[in-house]
């Protein structure tokens, strides 16, 4: 199970960074950005191997699951 920031994002967000500091801005005025979007993926295999059972309402809420 993984619990992590969604990297698009991240690297989304870092691109329109470079792009305004390219075009001028300075980087001390940019406002500092905390993550707010978060991904959360199960591997049920893994699980199965390991003989952990995972609640079925936490793999409905999950946004990728592995099966």
């Amino acid at each position: 199970m993984i619990y992590d920031t969604d990297i698009k994002d991240v690297l989304r967000r870092g691109a329109y960074f470079v792009d305004r500091i390219l075009k001028g801005a300075s980087p001390a005025e940019l406002l500092v950005e905390q993550v707010s979007t978060t991904t959360l993926i199960i591997d049920l295999r893994v699980a199965r191997e390991q003989g952990i059972k995972v609640p079925e309402d936490l793999v409905y809420r999950a946004d990728q699951v592995i099966r």
